[in-house]
């Protein structure tokens, strides 16, 4: 659940950060946060 709430977090703050980014950007930084979600589960071992 922490890791699901730190993806969370970084789509939120993409999300209002840049809320004039193309549709296709949100999607490219949610599938980065992803991939980053995983490899920080792995490496904290959630």
């Amino acid at each position: 659940m922490k890791i699901y709430i730190i993806w969370l977090i970084g789509v939120v703050l993409w999300n209002f950060g840049f809320p004039n980014a193309s549709p296709i950007a949100d999607v490219v930084v949610a599938i980065i946060l992803s991939f980053f979600s995983m490899g920080l589960k792995k490496w904290l071992k959630f």
